[in-house]
């Protein structure tokens, strides 16, 4: 229930969402921007549950998957908006090597450890510790992991702030401090299809842009091959606008072996102090552009490959192959058992940062 003397126009408000089985509140926050944009997030795995955005004529839509209500995130896992840690995306065996000790994760996803392991991040309910709107709104959520949760080293004390800037612009700003050396990589799961969730209609015609020259091929479970391998000629090539549907078919064993693109892009430069551009995706036909800004050294490109209609979302939509596409900005997947990889490696005394920004805008005409 809104709480009292919040109105429709306010920048912020606060709600409860639903109740954890052991009667942990779970709460909703709204953040409003201008022209009708606002971001709706829940406490649970601190996800994007809708982010709705006007196209072209100013008409609104969600534009984000997600479930109504919090039984439907409790029922099956899909990551969908949430928060994801302690290591976003794949280790290979579960397993690395810090320091001369050798750790053991839950191996989730086969033979490898996926998304921080069986109760990872985007299972966890998060406390919100600061919100406001000066000098724009935002809210901050904290989540303590312990030492060994999951198998990873350290307690590992953890912030987000969500905030709107520029009237249609999100930032994501993640934080962490370490007792212990340990590893870190949190980023975004958001499953996002600019044409708007309730259409109905997939991505494949979406446009994107990457700003990489290389991607790490993988093999079948997801694990890089080797080092980073030239985009160039390859139905890797997004570095000028193109289709997401226009090579996905094309006969590469890359492609083939995870039915579409599940890919690390690596972004020049590696990780670096301020966000730079990182991707832009656009819908040609409503004309809602999304922007993504990172300071992270990769973007996990997924088109979502594996949705298989057995999960029904918000407006009564089945999540099927293709209807939407993940953009995560992150460090590269097995990083801790790949020295030539940049580092996941968090020691006491250091700060984890990661900024990402996901500018919203629209075109005035299809393909601008």
């Amino acid at each position: 229930m809104t709480q009292a003397g919040q109105s429709q126009t306010a920048k912020i408000v606060r709600e409860i969402f639903g109740h954890l089985p052991d009667g942990t509140a779970i709460e909703m926050v709204r953040l409003r921007g201008a022209d009708g944009f606002e971001v709706r997030l829940i406490t649970y795995g601190a996800a994007l549950q809708s982010i709705f955005v006007p196209d072209r004529a100013g008409r609104l839509a969600d534009v984000v998957l997600g479930r109504d209500d919090l039984a439907g995130y409790l029922a099956v896992r899909r990551f969908l908006g949430a928060t994801v840690g302690r290591y976003a995306n794949r280790i290979a065996g579960g397993t690395f090597e810090l320091d001369g000790e050798r750790f053991q994760l839950p191996t989730n996803d086969g033979a490898n450890a996926l998304h921080g392991g069986l109760q990872g991040f985007d299972r966890k309910p998060w406390t919100i510790t600061a919100m406001g709107e000066d000098p724009s709104p935002f809210v901050t959520l904290s989540y303590v992991s312990p030492d060994s949760e999951e198998g990873y080293p350290g307690t590992l004390k953890t912030e987000i702030t969500y905030r709107i800037s520029g009237g249609s612009e999100l930032a994501l700003e993640f934080s962490g401090v370490t007792d212990k050396p340990t590893i870190v990589n949190l980023t975004n799961h958001s499953f996002f299809n600019l044409a708007g969730v309730e259409s109905g209609g997939g991505v494949l015609d979406h446009h994107l842009t990457i700003a990489a020259d290389t991607y790490l091929p993988i093999s079948a479970a997801g694990i890089p091959l080797g080092p980073p391998g030239k985009v160039d000629a390859t139905p890797f090539d997004f570095r000028k606008s193109c289709p997401v549907g226009a090579r996905l078919r094309d006969a590469t064993e890359q492609v083939l072996i995870r039915q579409g693109y599940d890919h690390n892009f690596c972004l020049p430069g590696g990780a670096t102090t301020e966000p730079r551009f990182a991707a832009r995706v656009e819908d040609p036909k409503s004309g809602r552009v999304l922007e993504l800004w990172t300071n992270q050294p990769g973007v996990q490109f997924y088109s979502g490959n594996f949705l298989d209609g057995s999960v029904t979302g918000k407006y009564g939509r089945v999540h099927r192959q293709y209807d939407a596409l993940c953009l995560e900005p992150q460090v590269y997947p097995d990083t801790p058992n790949r020295p030539d990889f940049p580092s996941a490696r968090l020691d006491p005394g250091q700060t984890y940062r990661h900024t990402s920004l996901y500018r919203f805008s629209v075109s005035k005409v299809a393909g601008e």
